[in-house]
């Protein structure tokens, strides 16, 4: 079965950095576009960034871009998210997701925290 598990969250002063990794398995992962998610409390789910199969293509949105970069490993099915400049606003639970025809796949999340 198809499966996205997110790692490498924690705790981080502002100005700092994270890499955070999505694992993925159950599907041909160099075939399917990856994006990260993010939800602060209280706040709606919003797209951070997306990549295309070969990586080649990327779109990141404009509240994090200059600072996150996303990228992919094929030979690994795995997705990154570089944060580097990490801000207060930044702290959210951070998702992968890839839809695969009618179905799409989440992963459980995985908790950036940025104190002010």
């Amino acid at each position: 079965q198809v499966q996205l598990v997110e790692s490498g969250g924690g705790l981080v002063q502002p100005g700092g950095s994270l890499r955070l990794s999505c694992a993925a398995s159950g599907f041909t992962f160099s075939s399917y576009t990856m994006s990260w998610y993010r939800q602060a409390p209280g706040k709606e789910r919003e797209l951070v960034a997306t990549i295309s199969t070969t990586g080649r293509s990327t779109n990141t949105a404009d509240s994090v871009k200059g600072r996150f970069t996303i990228s992919r490993d094929n030979s690994k099915n795995t997705v990154y998210l570089q944060m580097n400049s990490l801000r207060p606003e930044d702290t959210a639970v951070y998702y992968c997701r890839t839809i695969l025809g009618a179905n799409d796949y989440w992963g459980q999340g995985t908790q950036v925290t940025v104190p002010s």
